[in-house]
């Protein structure tokens, strides 16, 4: 399925644009992105262009802590209503908790994770593949996570330390002063950690009608997000249990947690049956492994969840009208 984030969320970034005089439209438009989206709540950008876009504004911004500056163009509405949810939280444990809770709102990879150790409550910015290490964008989202947590809090708040991945550049003064506390390059993770006694304390911008209120769109949101990625998802794990011959209804629905008539109907919302979308997975792997004339015939039909080759040429010949090897031959 593919990682996808809240389109508003990159506000501070094209704000940034803007106030140093770049042209944000043409660098959007370099990573094939509708700036236009940007302004749309709950429009969604694929992670792929995200990264191309961040990498484009790293060869044009000759500055290696940008990143701290966009904390003080992001606003709780870039969030949607995750961002006032927040706020309205009793203490900043719950609000972070939240941001964990309910991180699907501002990108479906789990990117953050809190952890109770004795320094403090830590907030760790985790790892994926299909998304670009780019420090910059590590430096924006832990500054604007500092940037929430002194909204409720005091705008002196400051954590105990944080650690960054990258190297140490030639402005890390300007860390020092936007956490005010201690800062370590070249580390495991990319984390903040703040004192417990802070993460505690009731917040005088406690407002439970208000959370409670703006939990409420955010599930409604997820619940919406959730039935346009039901086809992506029961597409990826079919993928994933394909090799052991055994895919069927009840097991996918088992994987992504949701009962099978209740698969049955969003597909069928959705215009298509499981059965449809496995013909299709099938197919699709096919002929990308078909097209690799080093894969084995015998390993593609395993691969694909036949148990004989036979089984393979049989269903491949009805799906396209020729057997495997007339369509390997004319790849």
């Amino acid at each position: 399925m593919p990682i996808t984030n809240l389109a508003s969320a990159g506000f501070p970034l094209w704000n940034y644009l803007e106030k140093h005089g770049h042209d944000a439209v043409s660098i959007y438009r370099e990573a094939k992105l509708n700036y236009e989206q940007v302004a749309n709540p709950g429009a969604r950008f694929r992670m792929e262009n995200i990264n191309r876009l961040w990498w484009n504004v790293t060869e044009i911004v000759h500055d290696p802590c940008f990143g701290l500056e966009l904390a003080e163009l992001w606003h709780p509405s870039n969030f949607g209503a995750l961002g006032y949810a927040m706020l309205a939280s009793s203490t900043l444990r719950t609000s972070l908790t939240r941001l964990v809770r309910y991180h699907r709102i501002v990108s479906n990879f789990n990117f953050i994770r809190m952890d109770e150790i004795k320094e403090g409550l830590t907030v760790t910015l985790l790892h994926n593949k299909e998304i670009d290490y780019i420090p910059a964008r590590a430096d924006a989202t832990l500054a604007m996570i500092m940037n929430i947590c002194r909204q409720n809090y005091t705008a002196n708040l400051a954590p105990g330390s944080v650690t960054l991945t990258h190297s140490k550049p030639d402005c890390a003064a300007r860390y020092f002063a936007y956490f005010q506390a201690p800062v370590f390059f070249n580390a495991d993770w990319n984390r903040l950690t703040l004192p417990l006694d802070a993460v505690d304390k009731k917040l005088p911008s406690d407002n439970p009608q208000l959370a409670e209120f703006h939990d409420q769109l955010i599930i409604e949101y997820l619940d919406q997000l959730d039935e346009e990625d039901i086809i992506q998802k029961v597409k990826a794990e079919i993928i994933a249990q394909l090799p052991s011959g055994n895919v069927t209804q009840e097991t996918v629905a088992r994987k992504i947690y949701i009962s099978t008539r209740n698969m049955q109907r969003r597909l069928q919302k959705e215009g298509t049956t499981f059965n449809t979308i496995q013909n299709e997975t099938r197919l699709d792997l096919a002929r990308q492994f078909l097209t690799d004339k080093h894969d084995d015939m015998t390993e593609i039909a395993f691969l694909l969840g036949f148990s004989e080759v036979s089984a393979f040429s049989r269903a491949f010949k009805r799906w396209t009208g020729v057997s495997p090897s007339q369509f390997r031959m004319a790849a």
